[in-house]
């Protein structure tokens, strides 16, 4: 394929990742033309409570239902960079393979760097019975998952003006919210927190506060994500926990009950301590040595993985008390 002469007034992507980056912002302008011309598109947004200007705030699009509607697009650039993007999947082996648009049918989400080139996708079906419901593009050049964050490149200034980062987990969860007009939220991307994204995250702002469905699986991530921010809990940080009703995840629950019932969550918001707390002495029945056995081991752990400092402090203190013994013999049990 031969590339298409630059514009004089425009630099030429040097890198193999400025290539991709290029590419990439070609096919979400694409995806923006389909979606303001897909009424199907545009009424399945606006049943979900997205307008157009958080729309483009966002710049959402649509892949059209069609094997290569991307075709237009990719015939600009070379092969290679067409592979690395990640845009198209494929079937079958030698001569028979066959190559396709990996997002069909769907509302796609660019995912930018914090400097604001697209790095990838994500896209969610709008058919009732289409599976996977939500796709992301595949870990490549510029695509890894681990080291980005949905939403960071357009809540940052905003972050930086409330002083604290929403963090959810889902790419409707960021852009109902910011719907609703709560503006410092990111999304995980669909996954568990990583170190890089929190290291990330707290380059920009000092107090983050996670946001999880109330029910058991809304717990089971809020603990991995804990455990996950353990290390970096130092001094000077602060890190909370949000658990919504058992029914809601917080695109439902700001639709149902507004951004100022919202707000009044995060107001309530659990502090890192007290969800440390809260998971060490699940199941453990303090009126039996193993019970508070139990809950110290799972302290010890945690306790480990904190920095030096007042949550490191208060956890020593808390589990002395559990076992009855002073703090310098748990400290010595805990560090032989």
């Amino acid at each position: 394929m031969i590339d298409p002469a630059p514009a004089i007034d425009e630099p030429v992507p040097s890198s193999p990742a400025q290539q991709v980056h290029a590419l990439l912002a070609d096919a979400a302008a694409h995806y923006r033309d389909a979606l303001r011309a897909s009424p199907q598109a545009v009424q399945y947004l606006a049943g979900r409570g997205i307008g157009g200007a958080i729309a483009a705030r966002f710049g959402l699009g649509f892949a059209r239902p069609k094997w290569r509607d991307l075709l237009p697009v990719l015939e600009r650039y070379d092969d290679a960079v067409v592979e690395a993007s990640g845009l198209l999947a494929s079937s079958g082996e030698g001569a028979a393979v066959r190559r396709f648009d990996r997002l069909r049918d769907r509302v796609t989400f660019p995912i930018r760097t914090r400097s604001g080139d697209v790095a990838g996708f994500g896209g969610r079906a709008i058919g009732a019975g289409d599976d996977p419901k939500y796709m992301n593009s595949p870990e490549g050049v510029v695509f890894r998952k681990r080291e980005l964050l949905y939403g960071l490149f357009e809540a940052e200034a905003a972050i930086q003006v409330e002083r604290y980062a929403v963090v959810v987990e889902g790419y409707f969860d960021v852009v109902a919210l910011a719907q609703a007009g709560c503006l410092p939220v990111v999304g995980t991307l669909g996954t568990a927190c990583s170190r890089e994204q929190l290291e990330l995250l707290l380059s920009v702002t000092d107090r983050l506060v996670f946001c999880f469905d109330g029910d058991a699986a809304g717990r089971r991530a809020a603990a991995r994500g804990m455990e996950t921010v353990l290390p970096l809990a130092v001094d000077g940080r602060v890190v909370q926990f949000v658990f919504l009703p058992d029914d809601h995840d917080p695109d439902s629950f700001v639709r149902a009950h507004g951004v100022e019932a919202f707000g009044a969550s995060l107001q309530g918001a659990v502090s890192l301590f007290d969800f440390i707390v809260e998971c060490i002495t699940t199941g453990c029945d303090f009126a039996y040595a193993e019970g508070r056995a139990l809950c110290a081991h799972r302290a010890k752990g945690m306790w480990q993985q904190l920095p030096d400092g007042s949550v490191r402090g208060d956890l020593l203190r808390y589990c002395a008390g559990v076992l009855r013994l002073p703090e310098a013999q748990v400290l010595d049990l805990w560090t032989r």
